[in-house]
């Protein structure tokens, strides 16, 4: 577009000069040249209108859905409404999905031959958006508006603690506003609750006690009792006070309105939120997978294509998962020979899980090595990245511990993006509750899943694509974004890395785990496997240790569908450098594979495999 704006003046001028000419012997032949120069640069205006025409749909929208998501806002670091949560209505869903269709009506008036190559790449990707939401929207509540994992009572204080920054007073008086709506979001929250009630839609028994626990622990602690230990919200909220350049006078006014804003908003939300889980939690059918729920098969395969971006089906999952459990054990049999086990495979597993040498002391001390180690290795992946992509990110990462109000609940590790303004790092969440959960032998291969080159390369850089709409830079497509963790952990392998066997092996280990995911998914909620059951298939098939099988399994049961995205999306990507290697040969580039996958952000897995087809297809021309 750039030589477009450069040309396109000159070529009005040349049309402008010849048709003012007087005539003479070449009359007959520079006519027709000016009228094809004047039909050229009309047909260039007429493109540069459409992509100006597609662009600022793309640009609208966005702001139009910014606007509507004050935590999206404050995600981003942008302040427009920051004493605001998001609305959770049906009225604001009703808008959005009326939205939605108003907007796919707009797509189809785009003439796309006249748009460049990224630009229907958007487009596409914008339509399928689309598409997909409205797909959901047929299932509007079949999905657990509250689960133990990710619900309004830890989303409060994770949000506020995490994304929340107080930089002056405006921002601490936004924090208490937040505060005094707490009530008015968990109204919103327990209505949904209702909703679902009313057409029988409850997550399983089991899950209750620990969603009441896990909102006690935010309410426990001074000012909500006589506690001298501050709450998690309290202390946060004080800290980021104290650490202003104001008068002490207003820090103490500050403090005052959100401790009565705790009082008189949040304790009574969550009160009312627990009173509203004891209720429910005496009528939730028996059983653990959705086959319990209407219309079940229809929404459990609307589930599998929402995470995989495939049309698999349940029982096909569930083969891809048996198939991959025996390739993987068979490679954890060679790790066997290197480190001379003598035993079986069972009892190679049982070793890893009660040897002490795989494990940090469940103290303090042992908590900060696992930390200090987790960024070492972080460090050294950090140094040999340039050798394998061209595209890095700019934004910085850190190795945090979960928080103590949430990781007893929270899942073993996770990634959080950086702030698009730079405001916040990312940050890669180890959850160190248990030390016994968290074994060194899978140390690194998490690290590299999570941190880099995992989610942070993968997160860190859509963010800071050029050139791309800020729509796309945030889309969700599970197979892809956790299909790119895991072959990361592979990757690594491929670089070098694990040169510990016993950390070789829990890179496999944790690849299994990804492999048994398929099965247990599909045998949870396509099945009818009880919870016990699928804990066992995960201690029999897995070197993990029982608590963290059992917290796994109660996981993908809280989030059905989402455990199968991250083996199915790493076969992928997995088969597609193959495909390249094959074809290329010495030609192949892994910094132009890489940057590939990586350069148009989040993309469902067949549109992933047209990308790399055509950058084949580019080096071959080369």
């Amino acid at each position: 577009m750039k030589a477009f704006w450069k040309l396109t003046p000159v070529a009005l001028a040349l049309t402008g000069v010849m048709a003012c000419s007087p005539a003479n012997d070449n009359a007959s032949s520079t006519a027709p040249q000016a009228e094809q120069t004047s039909t050229q640069a009309a047909s260039e205006q007429s493109a540069r209108t459409e992509s100006e025409r597609v662009n600022a749909f793309f640009e609208r929208t966005f702001k139009e859905d910014l606007e509507r998501s004050p935590l999206f806002q404050s995600y981003l670091g942008i302040k427009w409404n920051y004493g605001e949560w998001d609305e959770v209505t049906e009225a604001s869903k009703d808008k959005a999905i009326a939205m939605a269709k108003n907007r796919l009506e707009t797509i189809e008036t785009f003439d796309t031959d006249k748009l460049s190559e990224q630009e229907k790449l958007s487009l596409r990707l914008f339509k399928l958006g689309i598409e997909r939401d409205l797909a959901n929207d047929k299932f509007r509540h079949h999905s657990y508006v509250v689960h133990q994992f990710r619900a309004a009572h830890t989303m409060v204080p994770s949000f506020l603690i995490n994304i929340h920054s107080v930089s002056d007073k405006s921002d601490a008086q936004a924090y208490i506003s937040r505060l005094d709506k707490v009530d008015t979001l968990f109204d919103q929250v327990i209505d949904q609750m209702r909703l679902r009630e009313e057409k029988g839609v409850f997550p399983p028994d089991w899950s209750y006690d620990q969603m009441i626990e896990a909102s006690q622990n935010v309410i426990s602690g001074a000012p909500f009792d006589t506690s001298d230990t501050p709450s998690t919200i309290w202390k946060d909220f004080q800290n980021k006070v104290d650490n202003l350049e104001i008068e002490s006078v207003e820090k103490d006014a500050l403090k005052e309105e959100a401790k009565a804003a705790l009082l008189t908003s949040v304790k009574p939300a969550y009160n009312d939120f627990i009173d509203e889980l004891r209720h429910q939690a005496e009528l939730t059918p028996e059983g653990d997978g959705v086959w319990r729920l209407p219309d079940a098969e229809a929404w459990y395969q609307n589930r599998l294509n929402w995470f995989t971006t495939t049309d698999l089906t349940a029982d096909e999952v569930h083969q891809i998962g048996l198939e991959n459990v025996e390739r993987i054990h068979n490679a954890m049999r060679d790790i066997m020979e290197q480190v001379e086990f003598d035993g079986d495979l069972a009892a190679f597993f049982e070793f890893m899980r009660e040897d002490e040498q795989f494990y940090y002391a469940n103290t303090a001390e042992g908590r900060e090595k696992y930390l200090s180690e987790a960024k070492r290795v972080i460090d050294e992946m950090r140094e040999a990245i340039p050798d394998y992509f061209g595209i890095l990110p700019e934004a910085p990462m850190v190795v945090k511990r979960v928080e103590a109000f949430r990781e007893k609940s929270a899942g073993k590790a996770f990634y959080q993006s950086p702030a698009q303004d730079g405001s916040r790092p990312g940050i890669y969440y180890a959850n160190l509750y248990n030390m016994k959960d968290m074994p060194t032998y899978q140390l690194e291969a998490l690290a590299y899943h999570e941190g880099i080159p995992g989610h942070h390369m993968q997160r860190a850089i859509a963010q800071e694509l050029e050139g791309v709409p800020q729509f796309q830079k945030f889309l969700s497509f599970t197979a892809y974004t956790e299909g790119w963790g895991l072959y990361s952990e592979e990757l690594a392998k491929d670089m070098g890395f694990y040169e510990d066997p016993y950390s070789d092996f829990g890179r496999l280990a944790m690849e299994l785990w990804r492999a048994c995911r398929l099965v247990v998914d599909t045998g949870i909620h396509s099945k009818k496997w009880t919870r016990e059951e699928a804990i066992e298939y995960l201690i029999d098939n897995t070197p993990n240790p029982k608590n963290d099988s059992v917290k796994a399994i109660e996981r993908y049961i809280a989030m059905p569908g989402q455990a199968t995205a991250y083996m199915i999306g790493k076969l992928k990507i997995m088969a597609l450098r193959d495909k390249a290697q094959k074809e290329l040969g010495d030609d192949f580039s892994w910094q132009g594979f890489h940057d590939e996958v990586l350069r148009y952000g989040p993309v469902p897995l067949s549109m992933l495999e047209e990308n790399i087809d055509n950058w084949i297809a580019q080096v071959k021309e080369q």
